[in-house]
C-alpha cells in the first residue's frame, strides 16, 4: 500500500446522511474514484472506514508496517474530540492530509476546533468529495518526490 485512506464515524452513511452538508455520493463512489486515480498513478490505495476510534488507531499504528507512505484522513466527529488519534498520527510520523466534506467554518462553533490541522501537511474543507481528490493529488506528488521521479 502507498496511500492509506481513513474515514471516521458515520461516513459509511454518505449519500443519505445530511446531503446538504455531505453531498449525495456514497463512500463507495468516492473510494472507487480514488482507487482509479491511485492506480493510474501506479500506486496502491488501502481504505478503512470505522466508527470505532480504537480500530482507526490500530490502522494508523500498522500503517508503517503496511508500507503507507501517506495518509489521507477524514476523522469526522473525532476531529474535535480525539487526542488519541492525534497521538497515533504523531507516533507514526507519516505525512497526512486532513479532509472534511463540509466547510467546518460555516457550521457549529465546536466544529471549528481540530486536533489534526496543526500537525497535518494540509487541511481541505468544504469541497465535498472533490476534497479527497485534492488530498490524493498531494499524496501522489509527495510519494513521487520520495521516489525521486
Amino acid at each position: 500500500m502507498d496511500v492509506l485512506l481513513l474515514n471516521g464515524p458515520s461516513l459509511n452513511l454518505l449519500g443519505t446522511r445530511e446531503p446538504n452538508y455531505y453531498g449525495v455520493q456514497t463512500l463507495d463512489d468516492i473510494i472507487s474514484n480514488l482507487a482509479k486515480i491511485t492506480n493510474d498513478a501506479g500506486l496502491t490505495l488501502q481504505h478503512h472506514q470505522d466508527n470505532s476510534e480504537a480500530r482507526l488507531i490500530e490502522h494508523i499504528h500498522n500503517a508503517t508496517n503496511n508500507g503507507a507512505q501517506y495518509i489521507i484522513i477524514n476523522p469526522a466527529a473525532f476531529t474535535h474530540t480525539s487526542i488519541a488519534l492525534r497521538d497515533a498520527m504523531l507516533a507514526v510520523n507519516i505525512k497526512f492530509t486532513e479532509v472534511h466534506l463540509s466547510n467546518v467554518y460555516k457550521r457549529e462553533d465546536f466544529r471549528k476546533r481540530s486536533y489534526f490541522s496543526d500537525i497535518a501537511q494540509g487541511t481541505i474543507s468544504g469541497f465535498g468529495a472533490q476534497g479527497y481528490e485534492f488530498a490524493l493529488q498531494a499524496a501522489i506528488q509527495h510519494i513521487q518526490q520520495l521516489k525521486g521521479s
